[in-house]
């Protein structure tokens, strides 16, 4: 049976950064993978996860499943890192959530429930969007819109476009829309604009699921998550994803969370009961070891504070390496490049052609997608001039 099987290709994205593992060029930089690194090029662990960590070994005197629904401490931190400690939705009782493996488990379990509730509803996602949302939420068997959302000429968002066609929504239709830092692209919406989703979702009656799996580290964590908390003081019901895989650099550890903001306690207790129902048949339990730390640095005072402290600490190098980036290209090149010090996040399109990418790749060993994204967090202070010079090259 299994020799009929054909060999599919690798990901487009982990190809790539195994192609610059391989490359023997001792200045090749890669932009691939979104994943935060530091001066020296590793993903650090965060002190506090460290500290953490330490304690739950020492303490931990059981292996036993975790409850369904997963670790509460890490449950009702993250509820409150989200939507904030002020939610009226909290404290009406009107969201439920339940523990997954990442952010990819959480979207999962939140395109089960939907689909469960209204199979017929069509997802809207952004053009562009990350990939994997496609066969997160696509396997599940909900059917795809796109609406713009990128404009490569402003490198910027095209917001006239995105209401143009939003318009076209029906009612109990479901939006997912990047909660901050956009992935692909690094621009973000307005709270101005946000408010807009909100009024539009009102008049059009779509749900809106929230994709937020950066929050931290673009303007801050409460900053980030403004929009979303707009539309849940706003909406009867918001699907959120959220993830502690950049934000804590838990990304090995699966660490993340469905919520359902719902009409009213017993609808949020009613998603829960289905989400577990949906986990079951898919991971059956959920992983302890991300959660577990996770919980314990949010209920912790100290740990909390020292998380924050670092979070912020890397917010701020994301941000002063766009600031560099943009100088660096702009003196080596000749061209204005802005937009990247307008964006958040990781990740920019840089505005290059296929071509000019590919012969960065091969005559210079600069790693980057097809498309251009690169990773702003792969840029570090050895590579930095060596990339501009490279990229002023190709234009």
């Amino acid at each position: 049976m299994l020799d009929r099987l054909e060999r599919l290709p690798a990901d487009s994205i982990l190809g790539l950064a195994a192609a610059c593992r391989a490359d023997p060029n001792p200045d090749k930089v890669d932009l691939t993978v979104g994943i935060y690194m530091d001066e020296q090029g590793r993903c650090p662990v965060f002190e506090a996860i460290r500290s953490a960590q330490q304690a739950l070994v020492a303490q931990e005197v059981t292996k036993a499943y975790m409850p369904p629904a997963g670790d509460e401490a890490f449950i009702q931190g993250m509820q409150t890192l989200v939507l904030g400690p002020d939610s009226a939705a909290l404290a009406e009782g009107r969201v439920g959530s339940v523990q997954a493996p990442g952010g990819c488990g959480a979207l999962r379990i939140g395109a089960e429930v939907i689909f469960r509730a209204a199979p017929e509803a069509r997802v809207w996602v952004s053009d562009p969007t990350w990939p994997v949302h496609f066969p997160l939420l696509g396997s599940v068997g909900l059917t795809f819109e796109t609406y713009r959302y990128y404009d490569p000429a402003s490198h910027g968002v095209n917001f006239e476009g995105m209401l143009a066609d939003l318009q076209r929504t029906r009612p109990g239709d479901v939006v997912l829309l990047h909660g901050c830092c956009h992935n692909p692209c690094g621009a973000d919406l307005s709270l101005e604009q946000w408010g807009e989703i909100a009024a539009l979702a009102e008049q059009r009656g779509f749900i809106p699921f929230v994709d937020i799996a950066y929050q931290g580290l673009g303007a801050g964590i409460e900053a980030d998550a403004a929009g979303l908390r707009l539309l849940v003081a706003r909406l009867p019901e918001v699907v959120i994803a959220a993830s502690c895989s950049k934000n804590m650099g838990l990304y090995r550890e699966r660490a993340g969370l469905a919520m359902f903001v719902c009409r009213d306690e017993s609808s949020a207790q009613a998603a829960v009961s289905q989400a577990l129902v949906a986990a079951r048949g898919i991971y059956s339990m959920p992983p302890a070891h991300g959660a577990l730390l996770a919980g314990r640095v949010l209920s912790d005072a100290a740990l909390a504070q020292s998380w924050r402290a670092e979070l912020a600490t890397m917010c701020e190098r994301i941000n002063g390496l766009r600031r560099e980036l943009r100088h660096k290209l702009a003196a080596s090149s000749g061209r204005d490049f802005d937009f990247i010090e307008r964006e958040n996040g990781m990740f920019s399109f840089l505005g290059l052609s296929t071509e000019q990418v590919l012969r960065l790749r091969g005559e210079f060993s600069v790693y980057m997608l097809d498309s251009s994204r690169i990773n702003v967090a792969g840029v570090n202070r050895r590579n930095i001039d060596y990339l501009a010079q490279s990229v002023a090259a190709v234009l």
